[in-house]
């Protein structure tokens, strides 16, 4: 039977004075703790601001005849969004200041913004509080003014019809947070009035609403984790009539983009890396009449597209790299975007525009800022519009970046993208940090980090473990990661740490390694396997409760999850996620010194796993390192919301890690934390 002493920290109200005070006195205790890198961390954070270029602004975008771009103002916390019509000399309008509705608020996060289809219009969600639970307004661009409509509780996908006046939104269940409702809300309506367009009753099924590309249709999205069903309607239809593409079956995953007459589909029927088809409207019911664009290939994932009248746009993975591969539509003609890098990441950018011959695409490495380009895919010329600036002395010939494959125990090659200081010794002397995820198919690219350069410059390689559950190996990589095959992805991580070792990138007593959400899980088995590895680890909101959430289908997003990690209701998947639940494992032993965060308003991962998790790693550690808990009680899944607040958060990781491969702590009282 398992027991749980701690289950009392849980209260769904979040009001109990019991636990907010045990909660407080977990985070004095952790900033008492990291009394003696204070200095340190305000150093960072000095370091991180200063490279930090704060009037920056977005590469403008071109859009139904207006220039759309984001701007940042010195000081300030938050973006500003702006317009400027496509005429010579046009002034910026100020769309949203993000600073502006963000005052007064301990949290702010703008969740989307859609302009109507006449550019009168502003549709925009937010979220002041982090449960990602956002309230619809909507703002007149002619007077400015922000009008009476105001909707709560809703996802953050908003779409617009051509009359417009009517908007679709997805409505929240207020207690699970699932989106359960598609809704038409016609300007000036009471909420209430919101005409039922679509309601989802399969609670492992989320929703998506968006307006296609080509300006013809509004979409419906309901996707599973191994499933999909997608309707459309007539952007211009005043009765909304949506019409199922292809029903959903198990197992068959699809997403949809439409070009005159035809839609093209990414779909995984009979092709388990996905391949893009194209099909008239009228046949889609008919597979026979699916014409390949991209073939299957064993070797190839095919992660997202984006269509052009002319040539579509494919983000593809293969080698455990995300590229971009460019296909005539006329000839088949296919070519690959070059890279300059050994460890890279391409994704498509913002393309509203069909029918242009220009691809915006955004480049990033672990040493080459995030960059923005568009190339002409019929001359090959390509343009920078906008590099990220990395204000002082960086030089990216300073850092070295590499590509590596450590062998796994069963056989398996596990991708590592690892970044250096060229001047770093790598006679197995250096401090490592090691990160990873490994869930629900998402990958980890290796992406350039500015904040990161102040653990590089002092001496820390730095390396992203590519384990299985993500899909930087294809399709095959995810399925072999998840429900029964879990471990592989703990396994991998370890596996991991024990190559880099024994290559000499890292000193074997100062590997430190750091996850969040389900990354957050992952670190939690491994200190339960193999705590002696690890001179220190950050869990950032750890899902590490996992059986009692699991079982618990009132807890925010449960029954999504089921096809990711296994029903514990069934015998066989509860013994099996019993096997590595970090809660559950919890044992005596010498525990390394641990940095758990959580927010108080996190919608994904529940505050009390962490917190319940911290009491019992105290509990049971036989070693005097520090168990540390940071609660955030204005924040939720992601975090501080403001650019400043989100940079002194990792200021306080990197200087807890920096501080102990520097031996700057020298122990601390496991039952400091109080009750």
């Amino acid at each position: 039977m398992r027991e749980d002493p701690y289950y009392w920290l849980r209260d769904d109200s979040r009001t109990d004075p019991d636990v907010l005070a045990h909660l407080r006195a977990e985070t004095t205790y952790a900033a008492a703790a990291l009394a003696p890198v204070h200095a340190l961390q305000e150093t960072l954070y000095a370091e991180m601001l200063a490279r930090l270029k704060q009037d920056d602004a977005s590469a403008p975008v071109l859009d139904r005849g207006y220039w759309y771009l984001s701007r940042f103002e010195v000081g300030r916390q938050h973006p500003i969004v702006m317009r400027r019509a496509d005429a010579p000399n046009a002034a910026e309008h100020v769309l949203l200041d993000c600073n502006a509705l963000a005052a007064g608020q301990p949290f702010f996060q703008l969740g989307s913004y859609e302009v109507s289809p006449d550019n009168r219009l502003l549709a925009y969600t937010t979220d002041v509080v982090g449960r990602r639970q956002f309230q619809l307004r909507i703002i007149d661009l002619t007077t400015g003014v922000t009008l009476a409509d105001c909707i709560d509780n809703v996802e953050a996908d908003l779409a617009w019809t051509d009359d417009n006046r009517t908007l679709l939104y997805i409505e929240k269940d207020p207690v699970t947070l699932l989106g359960r409702r598609v809704r038409a809300h016609q300007l000036g309506a009471p909420p209430e009035a919101g005409r039922l367009v679509y309601e989802e009753a399969d609670e492992s099924f989320y929703l998506g609403v968006e307006r296609s590309r080509s300006d013809r249709y509004l979409y419906i999205a309901a996707e599973s984790t191994t499933s999909s069903e997608w309707r459309f309607a007539r952007c211009d239809d005043p009765e909304l009539r949506f019409e199922v593409f292809s029903p959903r079956e198990s197992d068959h995953e699809y997403q949809l983009e439409d070009l005159h007459d035809e839609f093209f589909v990414r779909t995984n029927h009979a092709a388990e890396n996905f391949r893009i088809v194209r099909v008239p409207a009228a046949l889609r019911a008919q597979r026979d009449a699916w014409r390949d664009v991209v073939a299957h290939d064993p070797q190839v994932f095919v992660d997202e597209f984006t269509l052009f009248h002319s040539f579509i746009a494919v983000s593809e993975r293969s080698a455990a790299l995300r590229r971009i591969r460019v296909q005539r539509l006329a000839t088949g003609e296919t070519f690959h975007l070059r890279a300059d890098d050994p460890a890279y990441t391409m994704q498509i950018g913002a393309n509203p525009h069909m029918d242009t011959t220009r691809l915006r695409f955004v480049y990033s490495s672990l040493t080459t800022p995030t960059t923005t380009y568009e190339q002409d895919i019929q001359s090959d010329e390509r343009v920078l519009l906008r590099r990220e600036p990395v204000l002082g002395d960086f030089d990216p010939q300073h850092y070295c970046s590499e590509l590596l494959w450590a062998p796994a125990r069963d056989g398996e090659r596990i991708p590592i993208s690892v970044v250096y200081r060229r001047d770093t010794a790598l006679q197995g002397a250096a401090p490592l940090y090691q990160y990873g995820y490994g869930a629900y198919g998402h990958s980890i690219d290796p992406t350039f980090s500015a904040a990161r350069l102040s653990l590089l410059d002092r001496g820390f390689v730095y390396a992203i473990a590519h384990v299985r559950g993500g899909q930087e190996r294809g399709r095959r990589w995810y399925d072999t990661g998840r429900l029964q095959h879990k471990w592989n992805t703990f396994h991998d991580f370890i596996d991991v740490t024990d190559f880099l070792v024994q290559q000499g990138y890292a000193a074997p007593k100062r590997v430190f390694a750091a996850g969040g959400s389900a990354g957050g899980l992952l670190i939690g088995v491994i200190v339960n396997v193999a705590p002696e590895k690890y001179a220190g680890l950050v869990a950032h909101v750890p899902f590490v409760d996992i059986v009692t959430t699991m079982l618990d289908e009132s807890i925010p997003l449960t029954t999504l999850e089921y096809e990711e990690w296994g029903d514990p209701h069934d015998a066989q998947c509860y013994a099996y996620l019993l096997s590595y639940s970090p809660y559950d494992n919890v044992r005596e032993q010498a525990y390394p010194p641990m940095l758990i965060t959580t927010g108080l308003w996190d919608s994904q991962v529940q505050y009390f796993e962490p917190a319940k998790w911290a009491a019992r790693l105290r509990d049971h550690t036989t070693s005097e390192q520090p168990i540390l808990l940071h609660v955030d009680l204005e924040a939720g899944h992601g975090g501080k919301s403001g650019r400043f607040d989100r940079l002194r958060e990792v200021a306080r990781e990197y200087a807890f890690l920096i501080g102990h491969a520097r031996g700057n702590f020298v122990g601390a009282s496991p039952d400091a934390a109080g009750s």
